[in-house]
């Protein structure tokens, strides 16, 4: 990027850039077909001695939500749904049946969608069925996604009987006309009677998701939430910007583009949740988190051992990463693995006993050091230029200099450093590391 003359001019040309989430390295658009075979092979070669985590993915809610950006669609079928938690559970013995060894669970999450669709019983089903095939480690921590709007008392003591012990809440925003323009009412009577029964019911740990960028919102109200979520207790708070893909996400056309927040605006938005959060004494993880200081994640922070995967950041440290369900992503040490996206081929394949494997990416020994640093970036703002092959180096010097003159990043003695005005911009440091950039045909969104 040329330099500008304009510091404001500046920021606002890196906020518009488009640019991946970095959730892994290759991204997903680099994915191609992945064989049967090779997967098992992969499978094959984890041991007991390796750490699992698993994700399962549940495609379904009973309402679309304006500026979903996630795979799923709406189904009220009990029947359809009922199959498909069959479905996970049948798949959790494939690939049970698959691993040589009964290594242990380190790590569950449940994403969507919405997770809970599948109801109290088909929730308690599944994790009985992977209480069954795999062996939870002691202090294992079990999370799952919830929609405020769809809980009812079944599901509390579904959540609590399988042993949940962390609960991610979409909040959003609580300005009730930037609800109705996203098509997500609930009020705040309705967030707050469901983050005490969570509470009640024994889950330890309540994380609070937000949003910047949506239509008609302002700093104002981006605060105001920000400042809901830390009266309401949440241990960790997740700030992401809307990413208006209407190309990939055809609902999002309901949102009128002309009441979306420019790229000025949303930097401020995102400025004025980080002040209110750190003010309230949260921990700035990274990009757009934030954490008790208490709190594992500000922990792993402190310690040098803060990893980021497909979920974003966390502090999982499992070598092998397991995903179930349609479209659901698995990492592990030989390469990334992802179902079939389309629900009737996925069924299929686990119905006929096959894995659902569909695509997927065997990753070569720069790929595993581009990983590297990409994370390192991504979690500690910080490079060790010692880890970093000239070859590397040099290729990325170029991309760098606009940022290290612009004061976004920083060279110190051995070290490559995000400095505080670049954190809003880390995936552009991080971006200049990869080598696959522009090579798929992927439009990826805005990176602020």
């Amino acid at each position: 990027m040329d330099a500008l003359p304009d510091p404001r001019a500046r920021l606002e040309a890196y906020a518009r850039q488009n640019l991946p989430r970095y959730t892994s390295y290759p991204t997903a658009p680099h994915f191609g077909p992945l064989e049967d075979a090779t997967y098992r092979a992969w499978l094959g070669r984890v041991t007991a001695a390796d750490s699992l985590s698993l994700y399962l993915h549940v495609p379904f809610c009973k309402s679309l939500c304006w500026y979903c950006g996630c795979h799923t669609s709406v189904t009220r079928s009990v029947a359809r749904l009922s199959r498909y938690a069959d479905a996970l559970a049948a798949e959790a013995g494939l690939l049970a049946a698959a691993l040589p060894s009964r290594a242990p669970v380190a790590s569950l999450h449940w994403g969507g969608g919405t997770p809970s669709a599948i109801g109290a019983r088909g929730l308690s089903h599944v994790m009985a069925r992977l209480r069954r095939h795999f062996a939870f480690a002691p202090g294992a921590e079990l999370s799952i996604e919830i929609d405020p709007r769809v809980l009812d008392a079944p599901l509390y003591d579904a959540i609590a009987e399988a042993g949940f012990t962390r609960a991610s809440l979409g909040v959003q925003d609580m300005d009730d006309a930037v609800q109705r323009r996203i098509s997500r009412v609930q009020p705040a009577a309705m967030v707050e009677g469901v983050v005490q029964r969570l509470r009640r019911a024994g889950i330890s740990g309540v994380n609070f998701d937000l949003m910047y960028g949506l239509p008609g919102q302002d700093a104002a109200h981006v605060e105001a939430s920000a400042r809901f979520a830390a009266a309401e207790g949440a241990d960790r708070v997740a700030v992401f910007g809307y990413a208006h893909v209407p190309w990939m996400k055809p609902h999002q056309k309901a949102i009128r583009e002309e009441e979306l927040p420019g790229a000025i605006a949303r930097m401020e938005q995102a400025e004025a949740a980080t002040r209110a959060l750190r003010a309230a004494g949260y921990v700035e993880v990274g990009l757009d988190h934030f954490a008790r200081p208490d709190d594992p994640m500000a922990v792993a922070l402190r310690e040098g051992t803060l990893r980021r995967n497909f979920q974003g950041y966390t502090t999982d440290a499992a070598p092998v990463l397991l995903g179930l369900g349609a479209s659901a992503i698995g990492a592990l040490p030989q390469g990334y693995a992802q179902n079939l996206a389309d629900e009737r081929a996925y069924l299929a394949a686990v119905e006929g006993g096959r894995l659902p494997v569909g695509r997927g990416l065997a990753l070569t020994e720069e790929d595993r050091l581009r990983r590297g640093i990409i994370e390192a970036v991504m979690c500690d703002l910080a490079l060790d230029l010692r880890r970093v092959p000239q070859a590397v180096w040099d290729g990325a010097q170029a991309r760098l200099a606009p940022l290290l003159a612009d004061g976004l990043a920083a060279l110190e003695p051995g070290r490559l450093v995000v400095t505080e005005a670049g954190r809003r911009f880390v995936r552009h440091v991080a971006a200049c590391f990869d080598a696959k950039l522009g090579q798929a045909p992927a439009r990826h969104s805005s990176a602020v």
